[in-house]
């Protein structure tokens, strides 16, 4: 069911889209929020579908990491055009509650994708991820921000 729902948002956005003749990103996501508000409308069970549960869990994950970024990016910058070198760099083992290998390749790619960490191994068990940071002051603050940021929201929307 849910797999229908995202489907009929995706081809009722390229329809808006279609129809609108403004084939620009901004069209597209309004379109898809758009279309996502008439499903839920429409939907008589709506109650009991996980895609109108799922996709604004995804869409804050998605602004929480784009909020990370922005702001790793300005750390990193900033110590880039300062003189004085800022870092504490280090390797840290963080534990996993995420179990499944979808949640895990999503955590350590988007820890990756953030400009300062590097995710570098998963141990066998796959209970401990291990990250490179640049900046590590507190070890446990620092696990705690990537538990409490990133793994808290990944396992939301993979419950």
């Amino acid at each position: 069911m849910m797999k229908n729902q995202f489907l009929s948002n995706i081809l009722l956005t390229f329809v808006w889209v279609a129809l609108t003749g403004d084939f620009s990103i901004e069209n597209y996501i309004f379109g898809f929020f758009l279309n996502f508000h008439i499903l839920w409308l429409i939907s008589v069970k709506r109650k009991r579908s996980k895609y109108f549960l799922i996709v604004p869990k995804v869409i804050i994950l998605l602004l929480f990491f784009l909020y990370e970024l922005i702001k790793a990016n300005l750390e990193v910058a900033y110590e880039v055009i300062t003189p004085k070198l800022n870092m504490t760099p280090g390797i840290v083992m963080v534990p996993l509650d995420v179990k499944s290998d979808i949640g895990i390749t999503v955590l350590a790619n988007m820890i990756s994708l953030t400009p300062g960490t590097l995710s570098l191994d998963v141990s066998n068990d796959k209970k401990v991820l291990f990250v490179h940071a640049m900046y590590i002051k507190d070890k446990e603050k620092f696990i705690r921000g990537i538990k409490d940021g990133f793994e808290r929201r990944i396992l939301e929307v993979l419950s």
